[in-house]
């Protein structure tokens, strides 16, 4: 029997013992693999973010509160998409949210066709976004293996500088611009100059 999960991983993040059995209840019957967890603390400390998976919160909850969490999450850039659950009162709060990139949030009592549904979007959001995030790291592997001085002759060829041109701009000779040119083809497996500014001009956008 094979244990990889036919449509995806879901967190559950929430201090209610009885939220938490339901939503696992409900999910896992669609085929889904969910991890609870009781607290943001504990989801933090356990967090893989190599896993491509969404977050269903708790907005309020005892210790760090769902935006705590969700802001704790941005700074480290992780891509996982995430949806918060709700009582009436903290629709305002679930909207401040959505504006820090939340995909939605779910009322109290939610309806199990629009949680699954929800969930569905989080996860094809998450394949995208995980993807790309994948990508971006080995872009920035890549790029780390530059020195300082191919770094700055790497900048100049994107920037369309002929090699005399960089050698004037650097203060070295052409035949030492060459030279960094064959290290930089070399260390980021490029074959081609598109190749190389494929990598590099992914790498601007990625952190634009």
């Amino acid at each position: 029997m094979s244990l990889i999960p036919k449509k995806g991983n879901v967190f559950v993040v929430d201090d209610d013992e009885a939220v938490r059995d339901s939503l696992q209840w409900l999910l896992e019957g669609k085929d889904y693999r969910v991890k609870c967890y009781d607290s943001a603390e504990t989801f933090l400390a356990r967090f893989d973010p190599r896993e491509v998976a969404c977050l269903i919160c708790d907005i309020r909850m005892d210790g760090m509160s769902g935006l705590e969490l969700q802001d704790k999450l941005i700074e480290r850039k992780s891509p996982l998409p995430i949806a918060f659950i709700t009582g009436h009162g903290d629709v305002p709060m679930a909207v401040q949210t959505m504006k820090k990139g939340a995909i939605d949030f779910v009322e109290k009592p939610f309806k199990e066709e629009s949680l699954v549904a929800l969930v569905e979007k989080m996860l094809d959001q998450a394949r995208t976004a995980f993807a790309s995030h994948q990508e971006a790291a080995s872009r920035d592997a890549l790029l780390s293996r530059l020195t300082t001085r191919e770094a700055q002759v790497l900048e100049r060829i994107v920037a369309g500088r002929l090699n005399k041109q960089i050698a004037d701009d650097l203060g070295i000779s052409i035949k030492t611009v060459e030279a960094h040119r064959a290290n930089i083809m070399e260390k980021l497996n490029a074959n081609t100059v598109a190749d190389l500014l494929k990598i590099a001009l992914g790498a601007q956008t990625a952190k634009a």
